[in-house]
């Protein structure tokens, strides 16, 4: 058993409810992971709860979670030749480029109050996305306004569209590339089955990129 099945493996046998999302979340962690191996990066959004989910993605991989991530060769000699002596790259992490949408209040409010505060997410994704970037949108109901609209314009911008949500999906289940159900409709449910599915990509992800090939 390679690692990444071993991550799947541990995830299911603590979450047997998510066995039957298996092949979903594989999916949508190989499409994070070609990304950014083309160097494209992760963008995510959701509201309440989810926002919060954003950010801790975001902070899981920006960072080291579990494995050293040193930074590349070219770099650190950059800054060993920049700056002799002073260690920056040693204090320095690898990272996998991430951005939660909707975090910078007075962009937020400022959108909101001038054009329309449902298109305020989908500005920051027109914003930040390029071609070959990924959404990655996080809706317990999958009709929340603001997300589907970024879903939309990622479409449109060429991004590919992975959401995380409860069983119905809503309209995000039928915007996304991927989908993954979470097995509960109720909102507190299904945001507790969201996180260990967030972190095995996380780990998945870190392993592709500092412990190996998978």
């Amino acid at each position: 058993m390679n690692e990444i099945e071993g991550i799947w493996q541990g995830l299911a046998e603590r979450y047997p409810a998510l066995e039957g999302c298996r092949e979903d979340i594989m999916e949508a962690y190989h499409e994070m992971r070609e990304s950014f191996a083309r160097g494209g990066k992760l963008l995510i959004c959701g509201n309440g709860g989810s926002s919060a989910d954003a950010q801790h993605i975001v902070g899981e991989l920006m960072k080291e979670l579990r494995l050293h991530r040193a930074v590349p060769e070219e770099f650190a000699a950059a800054c060993r030749r920049l700056y002799p002596g002073q260690g920056l790259e040693e204090k320095l992490q690898g990272a996998l480029p991430a951005i939660a949408i909707g975090v910078n209040p007075a962009f937020s409010s400022a959108y909101a109050n001038d054009v329309a505060p449902e298109m305020a997410y989908a500005q920051e994704v027109l914003g930040y996305g390029r071609p070959g970037d990924v959404l990655l949108g996080l809706s317990t109901s999958g009709n929340s306004g603001n997300v589907i609209n970024a879903v939309k314009t990622a479409r449109a911008a060429g991004l590919r569209c992975i959401g995380l949500g409860g069983l119905g999906g809503g309209m995000l289940r039928e915007l996304c590339d991927v989908y993954v159900a979470l097995p509960e409709s109720e909102t507190y449910l299904v945001q507790e089955l969201t996180l260990p599915v967030y972190h095995a990509w996380c780990r998945m992800l870190e392993w592709a990129f500092w412990g190996g090939k998978a």
